[in-house]
């Protein structure tokens, strides 16, 4: 038992940790902490997989980390067991597929994927290890042919409040939204039908596994707008680029960061197996 609660205990702290920007490069780069991140995908306690994929989907928000993150052994084989497994919380495996699909559309041209999450402002609600104020809507949206039409896209889906995050994948008209639990799937469809160029259907899956396509009724559903938007700023432009920097909690020393990361490198090495 107390094995379990140390993991939880590590796992927590490397969510925490992931969810500051600054600290996204410095994690990845550790030589223990992404690799033990993916051990945890196959713990017994359903909390610390949660945590573990809470922790990986900040990770992944920084587009310079997805390439080693795919590349990482069993990254991606741990992420679909995840999803596979019947035992596996339906919130669960919505995450680990969320977090599988931005690695995996990495692979991609890097100007077909945008995530604004971690550039206009910090993630308020991925709150706790149990993360229950967030849901993912996939879309699939007509028209989305070029960038002039995914940049009216992002400005649609930017201005309802309670839109978290979201990535597109350009070759199939898809855009993954991460939204708060009491946002409607509709303001989506909604909003990105009064763009007058753009048709987004939700895509949902029925009983057996398939996937079918939820049609805008076409009643606009009005919702709260964001007025307080910060502005945009790219990531190779953060002055937090240097990762030497970046490794401490907000309160914190360097050295401390970095002790940090060392004491989790060595727990995870000692604890292959839980």
């Amino acid at each position: 038992m107390s094995g379990e609660l140390d993991a939880l205990a590590v796992v927590n702290q490397l969510q925490d940790l992931a969810a500051d920007p600054l600290n996204r490069r410095a994690i990845v780069q550790d030589q223990g902490c992404l690799p033990g991140l993916i051990l945890f995908l196959d713990h017994s306690n359903p909390q610390v997989v949660y945590s573990a994929l809470l922790a990986l989907r900040y990770l992944a928000e920084c587009r310079s980390n997805r390439g080693k993150m795919r590349s990482e052994l069993g990254m991606m084989l741990s992420l679909q067991n995840v999803t596979q497994k019947t035992t596996t919380p339906g919130e669960t495996k919505n995450l680990a597929n969320e977090v599988y699909e931005i690695l995996q559309s990495s692979s991609s041209e890097e100007s077909d994927h945008t995530d604004y999450n971690s550039h206009r402002r910090k993630p308020q609600f991925f709150l706790g290890s149990t993360n229950k104020r967030a849901k993912t809507v996939t879309l699939q949206i007509d028209g989305l042919d070029d960038s002039s039409r995914r940049s009216i896209c992002e400005e649609a889906l930017l201005k309802i409040k309670g839109v978290i995050s979201f990535t597109f994948q350009m070759t199939v008209k898809r855009c993954i939204v991460r939204i708060r639990s009491d946002l409607k799937a509709e303001a989506l469809t909604s909003a990105i039908a009064a763009t007058k160029i753009l048709k987004a259907q939700q895509v949902i899956k029925n009983e057996s596994g398939e996937e079918m396509l939820v049609p805008f009724h076409g009643i606009p559903v009005e919702v709260e707008e964001n007025t307080d938007l910060p502005d945009y700023l790219p990531e190779d432009e953060s002055p937090a680029k240097d990762s030497d920097n970046a490794v401490s909690r907000v309160g914190s020393n360097k050295e401390v960061g970095s002790g940090w990361f060392s004491t989790a490198a060595n727990f995870l090495s000692r604890s292959f197996y839980w």
